[in-house]
């Protein structure tokens, strides 16, 4: 198992015996997400540190993006319940860059790769990728690479 996958079932068991009801109930479900994700494919495997940051940061999306179509709906209740367990996946996440960080991460990228032009996304998207490792979405990432190449 691995390390995040490890922390994870021990604060289950933590929150379970506190009897916190909304940590136990995120936590049993990205436990099932990265269990899913295992055995997703041809075989069981073992996932990676980093594919479990990104299959809780994709938990994490799915929370925020859920509560904006709650907002929406006017069910502020249900939208509520899913910012908390956003805030609970959070406190599992690397820190996020800010837009600054981000900004000079993608210059990095541009400079190192000599892309330049629109063209050059793919590219420079590939090259960024590594440097940004879970700490930005990939939705604010290629903005950052457009308003580069531009």
């Amino acid at each position: 198992m691995g390390e995040l996958k490890d922390r994870l079932q021990d604060d289950l068991t933590t929150s379970m015996k506190a009897r916190d009801e909304l940590r136990t109930a995120t936590l049993r479900m990205v436990l099932t997400a990265i269990g899913m994700e295992e055995v997703a494919g041809k075989a069981a495997r073992t996932l990676t540190a980093d594919e479990e940051l990104k299959v809780l940061g994709r938990e994490a999306k799915k929370r925020r993006e859920a509560a904006e179509a709650f907002r929406a709906g006017g069910a502020e209740d249900r939208a509520q319940r899913e910012v908390d367990e956003e805030a609970v996946l959070v406190t599992y996440l690397p820190a996020q860059l800010s837009d600054e960080e981000l900004t000079a991460l993608v210059a990095e990228a541009l400079a190192e790769s000599g892309a330049s032009g629109p063209q050059a996304m793919g590219a420079v998207m590939k090259a960024v990728g590594p440097k940004v490792a879970g700490r930005a979405e990939g939705g604010r990432v290629a903005a950052a690479v457009r308003a580069a190449l531009a």
